[in-house]
Formats: structure tokens, sequence, C-alpha cells
């Protein structure tokens, strides 16, 4: 006896997902990817706990923000932290010119660390991951910074400059992610999307 058989391929939904995060750099970076999500800020305390390692530090801040972010709808939340080291020196957004032009001044001609926490949290399961990348500067120049301050775009940057913007000009080398160092590394926040159940390819 002879039949055809028709293969059936089931639809798989995504599960919601929430970006705890008001990043724009964040939104594209999920949005490039095809992504379909929600997104607002967490208030969190983001001061470092004493002598806290800096990923630890990381780390924490991401999952604490998941669970600060986590909608009354349920879903997938997803949340990062991202952090400029220099040593044990942890650099975040610039309070003011001062700050971000003393920021840029020790970068220079240095390799720094960018460490960024993902977490991810679907009601159940915590999950997380940090992502390391060394970055190193070229010498810049005082006029240079400050001109670079007066363009607008280091003030909400941690370590005070945004690779993808004009703040790349400073940088001579990677060894990393380069996702990581704008604020949500793909690799690391795919693997933990899937295996929370969202969907990305």
């Amino acid at each position: 006896m002879h039949g055809r058989f028709r293969l059936v391929i089931p639809i798989i939904e995504n599960k919601p997902l929430h970006l705890a995060s008001a990043s724009p750099r964040r939104q594209e970076i999920l949005t490039a990817l095809g992504l379909n999500f929600s997104a607002g800020g967490a208030d969190v305390d983001e001061r470092r706990l004493g002598d806290e390692p800096p990923g630890d530090m990381v780390l924490r801040l991401a999952r604490d923000k998941a669970l600060a972010g986590a909608p009354e709808t349920g879903g997938v939340v997803l949340a990062a932290d991202t952090a400029v080291v220099l040593g044990n020196d942890v650099f975040g957004k610039p309070r003011d010119e001062a700050d971000a032009l003393d920021m840029l001044a020790q970068l220079s001609a240095c390799t720094h660390e960018v460490l960024t926490g993902v977490a991810v949290w679907d009601g159940r399961e915590m999950r997380s991951v940090l992502s390391a990348t060394e970055v190193r500067f070229r010498e810049i120049d005082p006029d240079e910074a400050r001109a670079y301050w007066q363009s607008g775009e280091p003030g909400d940057k941690a370590g005070a400059y945004a690779i993808q913007g004009k703040g790349g000009v400073f940088v001579e080398e990677i060894n990393g992610s380069y996702s990581g160092v704008v604020g949500l590394p793909v690799f690391e926040t795919v693997k933990l999307l899937q295996q929370a159940g969202i969907r990305v390819l």
C-alpha cells in the first residue's frame, strides 16, 4: 500500500522577552538579531561593594537587574552590566567632564579590560555569564579628549568612551568580543536565551 507522507514541523512560539535596560546600544543588538522584545530600565544600586572583584560585580548587577526588571506578565528577562577595568579600578559612567578626562588620560596608551555580565531570568532559573575583552588604546592627546567630551558621546558610557562611535578612533587593538564592549556580547547572550527557550535562528 502506497501513500504520501508529509513532514510536519511544529511551530515553536518564542516566549515573551523583556530587556531590562534602557540602553539603545543593547536594544540595537537585539533588533539586529531579529528578536521581538519589550525594554525598560531596572532601578538597581550600581555601586561596587567594597573590594568586590569587578567580574563578580558586573555579574551581580546583571542578575539584580534581571530580577528587578521582570515584568508581571512573565516571560524571559535579559539584563546586562558593563564595566571598564584598569588594574583593580572600575570605571563606570563619568560624573562630569573632569571625571571623563581623567578616565581617558588613565586609559591612554594602555590595555584595559571590558567586562560585561549577562543574566537571563525565566521565572524559575537564573542563568548568567561573564564576557571579558581586552582593549588597547593608542595615546590620547588632552585636546582630543576634550573635543571628544564636547561631542556629547562619552557622557553615559562606561569608561567615558563608545567603541562603536567616535571613541573607536582611540582603539589600537581588541582581543575578545566587540559586541561585549558595546554592552551585550552576542555569542554569550544568544546561548543564554536559547537555554531559556528563546529561539534566535
